[in-house]
């Protein structure tokens, strides 16, 4: 099974053990809400239980790969609003996730998630690269 497979499969049944697994050490994630990113395993991990716990009816709905990166699309819903968005993940020759990007449509959805996320980030006592 690939990596970006057993991520997915990880994401979809919210296996935060298993997730937390499949990220390199100094893993870094570049959020839609925040300009400077998110470094390192810990981190991240505890950003991506936030996500959890915010998303409404998460699934991914196609994917696509090319040399070094693949990209999983999803569906969710926040406060009512669908959105839509795209996780970029490049890995490393263990196949671990050293840079994950996300993207997020519309903004009516965006903002809501935003929001939602900022408090939780905020009371988790998370921090950017540059806070």
């Amino acid at each position: 099974m690939s990596s970006a497979t057993s991520f997915r499969a990880a994401v979809e049944r919210w296996d935060l053990e298993s997730i937390r697994e499949l990220l390199a050490p100094e893993v870094v994630f570049h959020s839609p809400v925040t300009f400077h990113p998110f470094v390192g395993r810990d981190t991240v991990s505890q950003l991506l239980a936030l996500v959890a716990q915010t998303f409404e009816d998460f699934r991914y709905t196609d994917e696509l790969a090319a040399d070094g990166a693949h990209a999983l699309i999803f569906r969710a819903s926040v406060a009512g609003k669908e959105i839509e968005g795209i996780d970029l993940l490049r890995f490393d020759e263990q196949g671990l996730i050293t840079d994950f990007t996300v993207m997020v449509r519309p903004l009516s959805g965006l903002v809501p998630f935003a929001q939602a996320m900022g408090e939780k980030v905020a009371q988790a006592g998370l921090h950017t690269t540059r806070s």
